[in-house]
């Protein structure tokens, strides 16, 4: 797919006025709403931006002040070489989802594709300290939904988050990654593989400058757009302080579903989840709970997704003579070979299958989202 080109022009004007001191996604709404366009805003008085409901003349002064000092031409070098394209909220390509919450970025910076199969999005959160049970729920769902079309949104962090990704992709489907830094940073770091493949099967995207770091206050801003993409929103397993339960209330504040998977009883991981369940959010186990609660889209989809996700699930309990119909890769197949019903430690897999440690952690990542094997403490493994 060929790189989208955006109105350059346009673009400096959008980012010397978001980049300036007290512009935020609300304050800039208003500064177009008041004076038509970002140029005319660029050039207006401080008694002008002072006289716009809720600036007043301290932040007017700091916006006059700043409103030129961010470097676009620079930013936009470097996005030209990173291969990273920018849209505003004029932009045609903009997600139609994300358009309709209260405050969307103005601008957003995209490494990959947005297409409209992105409109049928499902954000999926989740603790970033998760338990092994956590993972496979995140990662087992994000790949029915995945292989029923649609596109899993979440923020590429440790934990649930990098198991949805995972899971979108063990399926072939799309997957969209929101950072809280800048997209010259990818945070964490150790999933900079991660954020490759995300970019070739759908987007990372960002509102924040390219060089800016993955500070604890940008999490939050972040959250609203994981939930604004999306039709509605999964917490997998979240404790009370989790930033997973901050998406969800800004879903909720949207107009869009809250779901949640239910979890061990005396986990402190399951106490989030389990408090919006009690609060009205739908407990979900299947592809089909999901489409129970997205109530009328959900039925316009059922037909659809209830035999895609049937599919997916036939291919998944594949025996290993028909193993060709899940793609598997050399190594894949060498692993999965090498497995039996009695737990084996990576170690004697390793030994066994003679591949590198790297291709049979790999591998067996792969296996497990694919739901042919099952890892048990220890780093033990063995077929489903």
């Amino acid at each position: 797919m060929a790189k989208p080109q955006s109105n350059s022009t346009d673009i400096e004007k959008w980012l010397k006025l978001i980049r300036a001191d007290n512009v935020g996604a609300t304050t800039f709404a208003k500064l177009i709403k008041h004076f038509g366009s970002a140029d005319r805003a660029l050039g207006a008085s401080v008694s002008e931006l002072a006289g716009i409901d809720g600036v007043g003349f301290k932040t007017a002064e700091q916006i006059a002040a700043t409103r030129g000092k961010f470097d676009v031409t620079a930013e936009l070098e470097l996005a030209h070489k990173l291969d990273i394209w920018i849209i505003n909220l004029d932009d045609k390509r903009y997600p139609p989802a994300l358009k309709q919450i209260y405050d969307p970025p103005p601008v957003l910076y995209i490494k990959g594709s947005l297409g409209r199969e992105d409109n049928l999005a499902i954000s999926m959160v989740g603790s970033r300290r998760c338990s092994l049970y956590g993972q496979e729920q995140a990662s087992r769902l994000a790949h029915f939904l995945s292989s029923a079309g649609f596109t899993i949104c979440s923020g590429m962090a440790r934990g649930i988050d990098t198991a949805a990704h995972q899971g979108a992709l063990s399926a072939g489907g799309r997957t969209i990654a929101v950072q809280g830094c800048g997209l010259a940073n990818i945070y964490p770091p150790e999933n900079k593989k991660l954020f490759e493949l995300i970019v070739e099967s759908g987007a990372c995207i960002s509102e924040l400058p390219l060089g800016y770091e993955p500070l604890s206050e940008n999490f939050p801003p972040r959250n609203r757009i994981i939930a604004g993409l999306s039709l509605g929103t999964i917490v997998v397993e979240a404790g009370f302080r989790s930033g997973a339960l901050i998406t969800a209330r800004m879903a909720l504040e949207n107009n869009r579903e809250v779901m949640a998977v239910p979890g061990k009883i005396d986990s402190p991981l399951s106490k989030g989840a389990h408090r919006l369940i009690k609060q009205g959010a739908k407990l979900i186990e299947s592809v089909e709970d999901v489409m129970e609660a997205l109530g009328y889209i959900g039925e316009q989809l059922e037909d659809h997704v209830s035999a895609a996700a049937t599919k997916a699930a036939e291919k998944i309990k594949t025996p290993l003579f028909d193993i060709k119909e899940l793609k598997l890769s050399g190594p894949e197949k060498t692993i999965y070979e090498c497995l039996n019903k009695e737990a084996q430690h990576i170690e004697e897999i390793i030994a066994d299958t003679d591949l590198a440690a790297g291709s049979v952690n790999a591998g067996l990542v792969s296996l497990r989202l694919k739901g042919l094997i099952k890892q048990l403490p220890g780093s033990l493994f063995v077929k489903r």
